[in-house]
C-alpha cells in the first residue's frame, strides 16, 4: 500500500498536501481500493467555505458512494477537472493526478491535528 511520508492523513482516508496556504486534497490508496472502480466524483462546493470534518462532495464507485470529508477549515478553490471525464483516475494514480481539490487553508494550526504518514499506516493495518 502506497502512503508518501510528505503528506498528512485523516482517519476518514483523505490526504492532505500543502504548499503555502493552499491545499490540495484527495482520497488515499486505501480508500480507493476499498471504494473499487470511481465512476463520478461530485464537488458542489466550490467558492464556499467548509470547516474542518464538514463534506465537500461525493465519490460514487460501482458499488458504493462515499461523502468526503474535509481534513483542515478553508475555502474551496478548485475542483480537478480531469476527474469529470476521467474519474477512475483517482483510482489509478491517487496522489498525483487523482486529487480532488485545492482549498485555501483557514487555519494552518489544524495542520498539526492530522496524521503522519506512519500513524495512518498503523491505522489501516499497513
Amino acid at each position: 500500500m502506497n502512503i508518501p511520508a510528505t503528506l498528512h492523513y485523516t482517519k476518514d482516508h483523505e490526504w492532505i498536501s500543502l504548499d503555502g496556504d493552499t491545499a490540495t486534497i484527495g482520497i488515499t490508496d486505501h480508500a480507493q481500493r476499498e471504494l473499487g472502480d470511481i465512476v463520478y466524483v461530485d464537488i458542489d462546493t466550490v467558492d464556499k467555505d467548509i470547516a474542518q470534518h464538514d463534506v465537500f462532495g461525493t465519490v460514487e464507485a460501482v458499488k458504493t458512494v462515499s461523502d468526503l470529508f474535509s481534513p483542515i477549515s478553508g475555502t474551496v478553490l478548485e475542483v480537478n477537472a480531469k476527474l469529470a471525464d476521467a474519474p477512475e483516475t483517482v483510482n489509478s494514480d491517487p496522489y498525483g493526478e487523482g486529487w480532488i481539490i485545492k482549498m485555501k487553508v483557514a487555519n494552518q494550526g489544524e495542520v498539526a491535528g492530522l496524521l503522519s504518514a506512519q500513524a495512518y499506516g498503523e491505522l489501516v493495518g499497513a
